[in-house]
């Protein structure tokens, strides 16, 4: 059974390339373009990993990821956090992020990323 991705940005054409590689790739691919509620989209979608944006509306990435880690149904669901922030790297700490993607980034990279949070 392949791993399940759930993709979080409100960019629709890198949210259709990540979903066609990570497809491609092998993986089952949702992709949804806000992250309003997000403890109820992951209950509908049951993820084994997130790929979260940080500028994304309503409360954006940093919000969303703290969230999901405070959740005691959901922490332990890996969450990749991706921005073209500079300073990706702090804004994942403070998402309390598992892994983090700086954009742009290479396919590869971003299907490394995923498998590396799959296992």
């Amino acid at each position: 059974m392949s791993k399940k991705v759930l993709i979080f940005d409100d960019d629709i054409d890198i949210l259709e390339v990540c979903t066609i590689a990570l497809k491609s790739a092998g993986f089952e691919v949702e992709g949804l373009t806000n992250c309003d509620n997000v403890l109820d989209k992951l209950d509908k979608h049951q993820p084994d990993v997130v790929l979260l944006d940080n500028k994304i509306p309503a409360t954006g990435g940093i919000v969303a990821s703290q969230t999901i880690k405070s959740s005691q149904h959901h922490k332990t669901i890996p969450v990749i956090f991706f921005s073209a922030s500079s300073n990706v790297e702090k804004l994942a700490s403070e998402a309390l992020a598992d892994f983090y993607i700086e954009k742009p980034f290479d396919l590869t990279t971003l299907i490394d990323a995923v498998k590396k949070a799959s296992r």
